[in-house]
């Protein structure tokens, strides 16, 4: 039997243990290391399920022989930077500050999906809207005032719909679907930087005003400055949230239709606003359009494509949640709003109260529950359906 193998059986009893303060250290810490980035994190973790293994002198040679890490990766493992991850778990100490880790049950289940899945996930705001289904929307920087209308108000009534909409917090198109989202429901703000700092700076109210509605996510360790290399990154975890990417007006050469590209190889929807033939912020759209992305003209296209996707992932979700129950982890928030109503109309501030959530989070799950048919209202009030009958 290797070294590895013998790892590879010394798994948590539970998910519990992925959790605790010492395991998270070690994340963080190989984190650190350099020249370790999501794609030999992953084989790493692939083959050691606890990065704690790697600190540990014992497994030095089958580090190097077997998982072939580089020689500054084997002496940086030897003398972690301590100090760093010390400063990070301190912010967690903060209020609505976190760390999911890859094994965290409250990893988004999409985002596990993709090719290079980010290890670990810094996380303002309220961690449980990361596994509502959400819609990216992205364009230019410098969209026309039509452009950033129509982002505002699909955004507005996607929220309202259910969907949490996500996107990169930059000017333009961006801010507009996070300020729609804002006024009907949830949104999560993607960042190209460490979560000590908001890109661009002028954006830093909206910034807050999400953390209250929603999350802002980020990939990157504090401290990391808005660096150019940082931003395709960014675009990838931008649509592996979601279950789909709407792009409203972007040039040919773009960000946005990087984000569009990472959709594609994601197996993610892509959707498309067209434009006037005279608009260059158009011809992106265009393009995608001609590639085979869905052409958008009404909210109803959107959710008319999503609808079997959003009800496939909130079963992944409810099913991820029933394990972690077993296993007395927390549930999903779908199922914790759902559990704490009864047959007879409740008021959401009732349910925020029994479910702990924000009432942004408990009014977004409401309409996604009401669009499975679980859930009916009237006059502001909620009650359960029974589907047995």
């Amino acid at each position: 039997m290797s070294h590895l193998q013998y790892f590879q059986e010394e798994k948590p009893e539970s998910p519990s243990d992925l959790l605790s303060t010492e395991n998270l250290h070690y994340w963080l810490a190989l984190l650190y290391a350099p020249g370790v980035g999501p794609a030999i994190y992953q084989r790493i973790l692939s083959h050691c399920p606890e990065p704690r293994l790697l600190f540990e002198s014992t497994f030095e040679r089958v580090a190097g022989e077997e998982l072939k890490l580089n020689k500054k990766i084997l002496a940086y493992l030897r003398n972690p930077d301590w100090d760093r991850v010390e400063k990070d778990l301190a912010w967690i100490r903060e209020s609505d500050c976190h760390i999911i880790t890859l094994h965290d049950p409250r990893y988004p289940a999409l985002l596990q999906e993709i090719p290079d899945p980010p290890p670990l996930l810094f996380v303002r705001g309220n961690p449980d809207v990361l596994v509502i289904p959400q819609l990216a929307i992205v364009g230019s920087r410098n969209p026309s005032p039509g452009g950033r209308h129509v982002a505002h108000e699909f955004a507005r009534q996607l929220a309202m719909a259910g969907l949490t909409i996500t996107s990169g917090l930059a000017l333009g198109i961006d801010a507009a679907s996070h300020e729609g989202a804002l006024e009907s429901g949830t949104t999560i703000a993607v960042a190209g930087t460490g979560l000590d700092r908001i890109y661009p700076a002028r954006h830093r109210d909206l910034a807050h005003r999400v953390v209250e509605g929603g999350a802002i996510v980020s990939e990157f360790p504090l401290g990391t400055a808005p660096v150019a290399h940082n931003f395709p990154r960014r675009n990838r975890i931008i649509s592996g949230l979601s279950l789909g990417t709407l792009v409203v007006e972007a040039a040919v050469k773009s960000g946005s239709l990087i984000t569009a590209r990472s959709a594609t190889e994601q197996g993610r929807e892509v959707f498309a606003m067209p434009g006037s033939i005279h608009n260059p912020l158009s011809r992106g759209c265009h393009e995608l359009i001609r590639q085979g992305a869905k052409l958008v003209e009404n909210v109803t296209d959107i959710l008319e494509e999503l609808g079997p996707l959003a009800s496939w992932v909130i079963e992944a979700v409810n099913g991820k949640s029933e394990a972690c129950h077993k296993s007395d982890q927390v549930k999903s928030p779908l199922n914790l709003v759902i559990e704490n109503m009864g047959y007879e109309p409740i008021s959401i501030d009732t349910l925020v109260e029994r479910c702990g959530l924000t009432p942004e989070s408990v009014s977004s799950m409401l309409l996604t529950l009401e669009l499975q048919g679980r859930v009916t209202s009237t006059g502001g009030l909620y009650s359960r359906i029974d589907k047995s009958r």
